[in-house]
């Protein structure tokens, strides 16, 4: 199993595992800047939820707090 993976990884393909002729699972390679994405989903997801509670600052007052004219 670990060479099989490992020539997965160097080629970058993308491996499907069958039992009787049924696909159970596949088995592809990581993109490391798909991996960075996943270490902020956490934050990202929280985020978000802030603005569904409204707890999120307008462009004008981000302006006028950081005392910036408008463009």
């Amino acid at each position: 199993m670990a060479s099989i993976m490992m020539t997965a990884r160097k080629k970058n393909q993308r491996l499907i595992v069958l039992r009787k002729n049924q696909p159970m699972f596949e088995l592809l390679p990581l993109d490391p800047e798909q991996l960075e994405l996943e270490k902020f989903l956490p934050e990202i997801e929280a985020a978000r939820e802030e603005i569904r509670q409204g707890k999120f600052y307008t462009l004008e007052e981000v302006r006028k707090k950081l005392r910036l004219k408008k463009l």
